[in-house]
């Protein structure tokens, strides 16, 4: 049984971690499905967005499977940990918008997880946290780096240095995730949330994306250069005419992200 189902609906997948038993926590099968998806989405057009999420109602993802753990080496836990970095950096990379569907708990590599993709959307019930110091370990996906910069350093060691649970409102208010799902389900809410990226021009959207990623950490001036130079790969793409067509014309455009 794959641990991975993937559903295409138009410029849309949606990826559910299939490990409900074990909380959908990452073992080593179902990291190479994801990193073998990610190559798939990144050489295929006609996907624009992905949302990620976990089976059932319990847990988005658990993190590392930890009774895999338990049997690898400390050369197979530094392997795992390239391979889930690099995993987690592609998502970023990629010119696909990546959003994490948060239906349950999200702790430790799960967090981790949904801190790669591009937006967080969180069921209302769902709880959130980097617990890995209370196991010994810190964040080895990148949460320790991720979370300073999206929450600043000091809620960041806050969270990580207390292994606190951080509820769904609490994560909201703190810009962990973007929006709370309540009156819907977190999947249907991302589904929605991805639709509504997926609709635009695809250059523009991934130039986009990125310009907003190379820019932190650089002054304003070099952030400035950085859009530029991503400005100029949307201005020689046949989307930018098609807009300008379709405004002109007063009818929605049709973009083939070329």
């Amino acid at each position: 049984m794959p641990e991975l189902l993937v559903e295409r609906h138009e410029h849309v997948e949606v990826w559910t971690l299939n490990r409900e038993a074990a909380r959908n926590a990452i073992s080593r099968a179902l990291l190479r499905e994801l990193s073998d998806n990610l190559a798939r989405v990144d050489g295929d057009r006609q996907v624009r967005a992905v949302v990620i999420t976990g089976s059932g109602d319990r847990a988005f993802c658990a993190g590392a499977d930890l009774r895999e753990r338990q049997t690898m080496s400390e050369d197979e836990v530094r392997a795992f940990l390239r391979e889930l970095r690099a995993l987690f950096r592609g998502f970023e990379k990629s010119d696909r918008v990546f959003v994490a569907a948060i239906n349950g708990a999200a702790l430790g590599g799960g967090a981790e997880l949904a801190l790669a993709c591009d937006l967080r959307v969180c069921r209302a019930e769902a709880v959130l946290g980097l617990t890995e110091v209370s196991l010994g370990i810190i964040p080895g996906g990148g949460g320790t780096q991720r979370l300073a910069r999206l929450m600043g350093p000091g809620r960041a060691k806050d969270l990580v240095l207390t292994a606190r649970r951080l509820r769904a409102d609490e994560a909201y208010r703190f810009g962990l995730v973007n929006r709370l799902a309540e009156a819907i389900s977190a999947r249907d809410a991302a589904f929605q949330l991805a639709e509504s990226i997926a609709k635009h021009a695809p250059i523009a959207v991934a130039c986009a994306k990125h310009a907003i990623d190379e820019g932190l950490g650089l002054t304003l001036d070099e952030g400035l250069d950085v859009e530029h130079l991503h400005y100029e790969r949307t201005l020689a793409s046949q989307d930018r005419l098609e807009g300008l067509a379709a405004f002109l014309e007063k009818r929605p455009p049709l973009y083939r992200g070329e």
